[in-house]
């Protein structure tokens, strides 16, 4: 099982996320103080349960999708766990994009570390010696 350190680290980032997520969910699900104001016009209405399964089973999706990538890197299979890891990082990055008016720095981080998860499992080739190059070009 030799896959690269950086396919490593974005599974983890993956997993980690999810697991914030559901955390996330969690707390939508239980809070019961007053909501903020501006929330009042939010994109997907004014009830903190809609945010609490948005991220609920975005924070399962990670949570499965980091698992994937870990999965061995030498089967046919990697090359889809990969996809699928970066489908689940664009998917955590828009559902940061949600928040951004209430939590700027926590959402820009969140999508920051998105874009670095895709950015590895895009340019780490499938197979047991794959990594990210230092001499790709940008």
């Amino acid at each position: 099982m030799g896959r690269s350190g950086w396919l490593t680290f974005s599974a983890v980032v993956l997993i980690i996320a999810g697991i914030m997520r559901v955390i996330d969910a969690i707390w939508a699900f239980s809070y019961h103080g007053a909501i903020p104001g501006n929330l009042q016009g939010a994109l997907l209405g004014h009830s903190l349960a809609t945010y609490g399964w948005i991220w609920l089973i975005i924070g399962i999706i990670l949570i499965a999708a980091g698992v994937l990538v870990l999965g061995p890197s030498d089967r046919p299979s990697a090359e889809v766990s990969r996809w699928v890891g970066i489908i689940a990082a664009t998917l955590a990055a828009i559902s940061a994009m949600f928040v951004m008016p209430y939590y700027p720095v926590w959402s820009l981080l969140y999508i920051i570390l998105a874009v670095l998860v895709v950015a590895v499992a895009v340019h780490s080739p499938a197979g047991p010696r794959g990594g990210v190059s230092c001499s790709a070009s940008l």
